[in-house]
């Protein structure tokens, strides 16, 4: 985040709106350059310049970023946790692999069907019908394990187009990982269990091709090594429960939530691996369980920061209270400043065509007024009694993390954003 020292003059329109946003100006040709390579746009690309602009961050990788710190607990965890014989980790890790991935590996690898709703425009970044900006680091599970890895972790950036607030921003992080066993590794004192069993069986709630033997071990496996995750994360008095839930890639499958300051906060979800997967990556003797974990979610609650848009944020006096800082460091963020909001509210009518999704606006709005927008909610949904055309009022809240805004400034960006919704997503002001 650039950080702003303005005095209360009044600037031309363009400029102020290029010192409010590092967008740079849309490629007006038909190929996209991104990470050095060139993609051809089509009717699904819909990955906008401020997004481009974030990838080369990986706030992950940077020491002493707090997104990274947490990321070396985990690791430092299953490091300590996983060893061979030998005393080494079992688990790597891989933390710079490339955010653009096939349809192929986002999606059809983890058995996601084809009308699953987070395959939408409306919910991912689409370079074109083929490309995307992985929305979930699980798109590399099958490659790595198809290169023959049955222990790792996987961290990076991914992207969703989601909903505005404290909580929610386009890019965050996450972990994954996979662990994988073999009949030895599995059942190593007693050679008479087996992995698979043909039949149809669903005795238990497990897959049909496995044993219910194999089912409940790596059942124990799994909840153990991540309710141990749990308490290095938030102390080993951290009171924890499992809820059984769906996910495409595993069954049976949960989520864990941990008690944190009075509220159970979801902390991960997780479960067995379909075989299917596996199966289609070239492994036939091995079972296993995965999970996916953001970083963000659990760096806002033990360095108790309480807005996203923090971790993007290049101020010093954010980053220099992690500087010294070593994974286990127990630090409370103490807040910069508290510089005002200021809200304004747009009210439009939908096109009549019915093509309109909420996640476009919040794109636009993002896109536009970058991260001085907090807070962007639908306040109204009205439906005309006799032309039954429906109309949206939205709430946006505009706060920059490290300057007062003046309502002079805002409006600027705010006639900007009613200005473009109406040009690209074909919407009347009211």
């Amino acid at each position: 985040m650039i950080i702003l020292h303005l005095t209360r003059v009044v600037r031309p329109r363009r400029t102020f709106l290029r010192l409010l946003s590092t967008n740079p100006v849309p490629n007006q040709t038909t190929d996209l350059q991104i990470e050095g390579k060139s993609f051809q746009k089509d009717d699904y690309t819909n990955i906008t310049p401020k997004i481009l602009n974030l990838l080369e961050r990986k706030l992950h990788t940077q020491p002493q970023h707090p997104l990274c710190l947490v990321k070396q607990r985990i690791v430092d965890y299953f490091y300590k946790t996983f060893k061979n014989a030998r005393g080494n980790p079992t688990f790597s890790v891989y933390d710079n692999l490339s955010p653009i991935v096939s349809v192929g590996q986002n999606f059809d690898s983890l058995l996601i069907p084809q009308d699953h709703p987070t395959r939408a425009k409306s919910d991912c970044y689409y370079i074109n019908r083929e490309y995307l900006l992985r929305a979930h680091t699980t798109s590399h599970q099958s490659d790595l394990i198809r290169s023959g890895l049955d222990s790792f972790l996987v961290a990076g950036d991914v992207y969703r187009r989601d909903e505005i607030d404290s909580t929610h921003y386009p890019v965050f992080h996450q972990i994954d990982a996979v662990k994988l066993y073999t009949k030895d590794q599995l059942f190593p004192k007693n050679q008479e269990l087996e992995l698979f069993e043909k039949g149809s069986s669903c005795e238990g709630g497990k897959q049909e091709c496995h044993t219910l033997e194999a089912m409940k071990v790596l059942e124990h496996s799994l909840k153990s090594s991540l309710g141990g995750l749990a308490q290095s994360i938030f102390g080993p008095e951290a009171e924890s429960r499992w809820v059984e839930t769906q996910f495409p890639f595993t069954t049976p499958s949960w989520e864990l939530e941990v008690k944190h300051k009075g509220d159970w906060l979801e902390l991960l979800g997780c479960g067995i691996m379909k075989q299917q997967i596996l199966t289609e990556a070239g492994v036939y003797d091995q079972v296993g369980w995965a999970f996916g974990i953001g970083l963000e979610r659990i760096a806002m609650k033990v360095y108790q920061i309480p807005d996203i848009r923090l971790f993007w944020s290049t101020d010093s006096g954010f980053l220099n209270q992690f500087k010294d800082a070593s994974p286990q460091s127990n630090i409370i963020y103490k807040p910069i400043s508290q510089f005002p909001q200021c809200t304004n509210d747009i009210s439009f009518w939908l096109p009549d065509h019915g093509l309109y999704n909420s996640n476009d606006f919040y794109d636009l709005v993002r896109s536009i007024g970058g991260d001085i927008i907090e807070q962007v909610t639908l306040v109204d949904n009205f439906v005309h009694p006799k032309t039954k055309n429906t109309s949206h009022c939205y709430r946006i809240v505009y706060r920059h993390m490290e300057k007062t805004l003046t309502q002079e400034e805002v409006s600027v960006v705010h006639k900007e954003i009613e200005n473009t919704a109406t040009k690209e997503l074909n919407v009347r002001i009211r």
